[in-house]
């Protein structure tokens, strides 16, 4: 989804939100270091595979780590960390690596971490390495309609 056609649709369900450009970067701590935001606001997007082959996008903040056994879970089947070969091709548009958090664009369920879920505001990479948009974390939760779970813990 490239970057315009994520903005129509926000404007198009009138919610706010501020756009973030920031010199390129690759990694959800980076991101937030260079944007100058919490890691604890920043939502990185992780795409997990089933055995049967169903995708799904795990949301948490960018200073944690997705817990495999706890999301599995709750998805009721194994899950395991999808390689960015296997899920290249569901972001059309999107940089590898750089896909919003709106699974449901994209016909991914999302679940996001109730962690990232306490934060007044969340930020997120807009489809490439270089943007972020910011936007109240409930119109994030009213629009993806994702899973809230505890499914993560901090980085040490």
């Amino acid at each position: 989804m490239p970057l315009q056609k994520l903005i129509d649709f926000l404007e198009e369900n009138q919610v706010k939100f501020t756009r973030i450009i920031h010199s390129t970067a690759y990694t959800a701590q980076v991101i937030a270091h260079r944007a100058h935001i919490s890691g604890n606001m920043l939502a990185k997007t992780t795409v997990l595979k089933d055995p049967e082959g169903q995708f799904v996008m795990a949301v948490l903040p960018a200073n944690y780590q997705v817990e495999l056994d706890k999301i599995s879970k709750i998805h009721g089947k194994k899950l395991k960390l999808a390689t960015e070969d296997e899920f290249r091709k569901l972001f059309p548009g999107c940089e590898t690596g750089g896909m919003p958090p709106f699974g449901n664009l994209f016909g991914l369920p999302v679940y996001a971490s109730e962690t990232i879920c306490k934060c007044e505001e969340i930020a997120f990479n807009a489809g490439n390495h270089r943007e972020l948009l910011q936007m109240d974390c409930s119109d994030f939760q009213k629009l993806v309609k994702p899973k809230i779970a505890a499914f993560s813990r901090k980085r040490c």
